[in-house]
């Protein structure tokens, strides 16, 4: 399984930026899969998930409406559109999905200047 996450970088508050991770190594069309961040010192987070059936999606209070996620079946691909940002926000950002055990993508850094 292989998660490899990307879009990461510095972007002023209020700017906007869109994060993606190509998966591989499962059946991605059978599996929900989200999003995670992560400030050094301090636990890792859920920002937002995405089911496979329905595509249902979960978002934390930090983040709903200003962030949506999505997903490509046919490439493969999770996505999260990020707008309105904030300095809060910075953080790595690392793809999730559960199988036999979590695995997780190497992380993408986002850094929001004030």
């Amino acid at each position: 399984v292989q998660l490899q996450a990307s879009g990461g970088g510095l972007v002023q508050s209020g700017g906007s930026l869109r994060l993606s991770c190509v998966a591989s190594g499962f059946t991605f069309d059978n599996y929900a899969i989200g999003w995670f961040r992560q400030v050094p010192g301090k636990e890792r987070e859920a920002v937002s998930c995405i089911e496979s059936y329905n595509n249902d999606t979960n978002y934390a209070d930090s983040v709903k409406g200003r962030f949506t996620i999505s997903r490509d079946n046919a490439r493969r691909t999770l996505y999260l559109q990020m707008s309105s940002l904030k300095p809060e926000d910075t953080a790595v950002y690392y793809c999730n999905v559960e199988l036999q055990r979590n695995f997780w993508g190497q992380g993408t850094l986002v850094t929001v200047s004030s």
